[in-house]
């Protein structure tokens, strides 16, 4: 369901109306209600090409700030900000996409069905009508939007001429606080956001970092720790990433139980799968 919120309706949100150059227009796809752009959020951005480590940061986080009851917005791009949405979604929480096309084009294509599975539990939006094609200008004058929506903006990977960078500008300009994960210090995916560390900017070591910035205080779960062989499997991904077979191995389980074993710890968000092999996430 797409919907049209002009500025001067009483649901567009409070923080984005503040901003300096706010949309006169929102349009919405997703079938929950438009309360939800004024919610407590964060926007999670960073690279396209993200690293392994990037995506198992973006995704454990955004999901721990779902579980707190944050909102968590990115762009739906590739790289850090699927992942961010994706956390979300595993956490059962909703999450918030800001397009730099129409609202009727899912882009990149090949987040179509993660878009769907936004619209189901929160919202996509865009400043955008139907039918606007992407193009590369709009992109950055999206990102005041995610900066506009969210409370604070955490930044996960950046190149030095990082599009997130953009979006920190925004951030800044609109006085929301920005923290950035640390990355390692010899990827040049990282030189852009360890150099906004070295700036000043504020370090996001865990979700609790974010959410005292944003002045949420929420009683999150303690996950219960695996048991049996589902404890041996993730003491080896604890040490290193690793296949299947090789944590078949270390394990000395058929295959196929292991590949069982990763299911059940990813669905719990122990674990992450990128580049062939399985990996502890930052959370575990």
């Amino acid at each position: 369901m797409s919907r049209r919120l002009a500025r001067a309706d009483p649901a567009y949100p409070g923080l984005l109306a503040a901003i300096h150059d706010p949309p006169p227009q929102l349009w919405v796809r997703g079938d929950v209600e438009l309360d939800l752009l004024s919610r407590p959020a964060v926007a999670v951005v960073g690279a396209r090409a993200c690293s392994a480590y990037g995506r198992a940061a973006a995704r454990s986080l955004a999901r721990d700030l779902a579980v707190a009851g944050v909102v968590v917005v990115s762009g739906m791009a590739r790289g850090v900000d699927g992942e961010a949405h994706r956390g979300a979604l595993a956490a059962g929480g909703p999450t918030v996409a800001v397009l730099g096309c129409g609202i009727d084009r899912d882009y990149p294509a090949a987040h179509a069905e993660l878009a769907r599975r936004i619209s189901e539990t929160g919202l996509v939006v865009s400043e955008y009508e139907p039918g606007v094609e992407p193009a590369p200008w709009r992109f950055p004058a999206r990102n005041r939007i995610i900066a506009g929506l969210s409370r604070a903006v955490v930044v996960v990977e950046a190149r030095e001429r990082s599009g997130a960078l953009i979006t920190v500008d925004f951030a800044l300009e609109q006085g929301r606080d920005v923290l950035v994960v640390p990355g390692e210090i010899t990827s040049a995916l990282s030189a852009g956001s360890n150099a906004l560390l070295r700036h000043g900017a504020a370090p996001a070591l865990s979700v609790d970092d974010v959410l005292e910035a944003i002045g949420v205080v929420a009683e999150r779960p303690v996950r219960a720790e695996p048991e049996g062989d589902a404890a041996r499997v993730l003491e080896v991904l604890r040490d290193a990433p690793a296949t299947v077979d090789e944590i078949a191995r270390a394990v000395a389980l058929p295959a196929a139980d292991v590949a069982a074993l990763l299911t059940a710890l990813e669905l719990d968000g122990l674990v992450e799968a990128g580049d062939g092999a399985y990996r502890a996430t930052i959370a575990a």
